[in-house]
């Protein structure tokens, strides 16, 4: 089973995705593979360094991340660009990552980290998958995580949430949804009980 997980910003994605992963699936980290695509002598990197020029490469060869975000920042088509180098290697690294865990264990539950599953207009990747998780939190719990567990001010905090699709774009595609507004112990019961379902105990998914 092809499991896919999302959620905004601090609404507690990697908590769920940790106590999946000590269940028993086999996470892949959206975030860690858009890293590793653009990793010196790839492909992508290369062509980043065609379209945004030589400023954006540090000495070491790696990209600079820093230069290359405020070349980007504010500017919707230079992001445009960069998204059209990175996500189909985004795409292409994790299919190869999936098909190499269901070889490997046939029975296992892959489970896809990933914040951007869909944009502000509901356009994704949402079809590639069996079953499609969202964690769910509002925007003040967010906003609260963000200021007190992540340094960010308030101001900051809500910019990054407003920068991401809108809540409901996800809870659109969901067919689960894990409600992470209250406690630690609450959140981790609702995966366990979603383990259960996704494995085919204790009733339908």
């Amino acid at each position: 089973m092809l499991v896919a997980l999302t959620g905004g910003i601090a609404s507690g994605k990697s908590t769920v995705a940790a106590r999946l992963a000590q269940l028993g699936a086999v996470v892949v980290d959206a975030d860690r593979v858009a890293r590793e695509v653009v990793e010196p002598g790839t492909p992508a990197l290369a062509r980043i360094a065609e379209e945004f020029g030589p400023g954006v490469i540090a000495d070491d060869g790696t990209l600079d991340r820093a230069a290359l975000g405020a070349i980007i920042f504010g500017d919707d088509e230079a992001r445009r660009l960069l998204n059209a180098i990175t996500h189909p290697a985004v795409g292409e690294r994790s299919r190869e990552l999936f098909a190499a865990a269901l070889a490997e264990e046939p029975d296992a539950v892959v489970v896809y980290d990933v914040p951007l599953l869909v944009n502000e207009r509901g356009e994704g990747r949402a079809d590639e998958f069996d079953r499609v998780v969202a964690v769910s939190a509002d925007e003040e719990t967010r906003v609260r995580r963000l200021v007190e567990l992540r340094g960010l001010d308030e101001a900051e905090a809500r910019r990054r949430i407003a920068a991401q699709a809108p809540e409901a774009a996800r809870l659109a595609i969901a067919d689960h949804v894990v409600d992470a507004n209250g406690t630690l112990e609450e959140t981790l019961a609702q995966v366990d009980a979603l383990w259960s379902s996704l494995r085919g105990v204790g009733g339908a998914a």
